[in-house]
């Protein structure tokens, strides 16, 4: 089981500008939603700047990109 990091960077007014493993039929917005809902917020880590990571699994999220996809 593969681990993974997904990078996010914010906009200044909070939304997210950017998101790693994005899923094409998800919003950068969307995608970081899915992860916290799924995942957790316990498994996303806040930096400064307006970064932050999830660290999860690779099975993880390919099982939900498969999920946005249907």
């Amino acid at each position: 089981m593969d681990n993974i990091t997904l990078h996010v960077r914010f906009a200044p007014d909070g939304t997210v500008a950017e998101i790693s493993e994005r899923p094409a039929t998800l919003t950068p917005q969307q995608w970081f939603n899915k992860l916290s809902e799924a995942i957790g917020l316990k498994a996303y880590q806040t930096f400064a700047g307006g970064r932050g990571v999830f660290k999860t699994t690779r099975d993880q999220v390919e099982a939900l990109k498969a999920t946005a996809a249907a």
